[in-house]
């Protein structure tokens, strides 16, 4: 049985006649005639009666008639759903964020979807790479955005549009670090809280490279999560220093560090090799060139050499 089968069953049933029925659905009578057949044939039941010119439903024919309506309405429903998944106006989306892009990038994700898709269903989960991987792999997540330098490299995964961020060691205004004249050393900074998410390898190395053995995250880091917001909202409201791309926490003081930090995180869109992208997608990438980026650094507060 097929939805062309269906499709010239109903034709058939509403004019009553094969030579109209073949006409309106673009078949020659005897075409027309063994679709029928075989659909009968395959029912084990007649459809109609031959009635002269004729052809009449049966009453199973009538009870046919309406499941086999209910089915063309449901395909056409099925099909139209799939043209409108394949603009991204429906379907489902399901991005995993790191600390870095989920504190820049959800709230507008979300607001942006609900303005502009209202029908698509959005699912963000925020989590380490590692954890954010495993589900990518698992198919439970379409694609992540993380920092690219946490992502250990994979033939299965594919990574692109980067964006660069700065990192900086930024303190509420007022704090006693942002009244200091000249450089802030990061031995005055070990004199308070030091807050961060789990930061990647490189990261590690370059606070190492710059500051020596006691700035390895495990041995200053004194408040970790995996949800900046949160570390920020910490800082504003004590004397901790938090660690994290500038971007995130624009009311905060940028300490000026010497010597300088000069870290980055690489923020990309990472999805699986092989694996055909929801359409919807394309909007995650267009939100992430428009504001995975430093602000004017004009607009930055910071304490000067």
């Amino acid at each position: 049985m097929t939805l062309v089968q269906l499709k010239h069953f109903i034709s058939l049933a509403q004019t009553g006649s094969f030579a109209k029925s073949a006409s309106a659905v673009h078949l020659t009578q005897p075409a027309l005639s063994r679709s029928i057949r075989a659909l009968e044939d395959e029912l084990g039941q007649r459809l109609f009666d031959r009635v002269g010119r004729v052809s009449e439903l049966t009453p199973f024919g009538r009870q046919a008639l309406e499941r086999a309506r209910e089915l063309a309405l449901a395909a056409e429903d099925l099909r139209a759903s799939g043209r409108r998944a394949q603009s991204g106006l429906e379907g489902v989306l399901r991005i995993g964020m790191g600390s870095g892009p989920g504190a820049m990038l959800m709230t507008p994700l979300l607001l942006k979807m609900a303005r502009e898709r209202p029908r698509l269903k959005l699912e963000i989960a925020r989590a380490n790479t590692e954890l954010l991987v495993q589900a990518l792999r698992a198919r439970s997540l379409d694609a992540l955005v993380v920092d690219a330098r946490s992502l250990r490299p994979a033939p299965d995964l594919n990574a692109q549009f980067f964006h660069e961020m700065s990192g900086a060691f930024m303190v509420r205004p007022g704090h006693p670090l942002s009244k200091r004249r000249g450089g802030v050393s990061f031995e005055d900074v070990s004199q308070y809280p030091i807050a961060a998410t789990p930061l990647a390898d490189e990261v590690a190395r370059i606070l190492v490279d710059r500051y020596g053995p006691g700035a390895h995250p495990e041995q200053c880091v004194t408040l970790r999560c995996d949800e900046i917001p949160s570390l920020v909202d910490v800082a504003r409201h004590s004397d901790a220093v938090v660690l994290a791309i500038r971007a995130a926490a624009p009311d905060l003081v940028e300490l000026a560090m010497n010597p300088a930090l000069s870290a980055t995180a690489r923020f990309g869109l990472v999805t699986l090799q092989r694996r055909t992208p929801p359409p919807a997608l394309d909007m995650v990438s267009a939100l992430m060139a428009e504001r995975l980026i430093d602000g004017p650094r004009g607009n930055r507060r910071h304490v000067r050499r």
